[in-house]
């Protein structure tokens, strides 16, 4: 149990990176939907599965995340992925 919620916490991490990185430096709603929607995709297909779970799941929250520049590890921990 505990190996599995690692890999779960650096995957959300390394997703969450990527799609900072999407949506630019102080994102509009806009460009954090458009990093929603074509951020799973670029991190290949095994991911992008996952990814996409979690950003349906999660929407809301990782909005807020991004337009808020908060760091992907601190989201993560927030969406219960990673252990604080």
């Amino acid at each position: 149990e505990e190996a599995g919620k690692g890999i779960k916490c650096s995957l959300c991490t390394k997703m969450l990176e990527k799609l900072k990185e999407m949506a630019g430096e102080d994102p509009d709603q806009e460009a954090v939907e458009a990093a929603l929607d074509k951020g799973c995709q670029a991190l290949g297909r095994r991911l992008s599965r996952v990814c996409k779970k979690l950003v349906k799941k999660f929407r809301e929250k990782l909005m807020a995340a991004l337009q808020n520049g908060d760091e992907p590890r601190d989201t993560c921990t927030a969406i219960r992925l990673c252990k604080a």
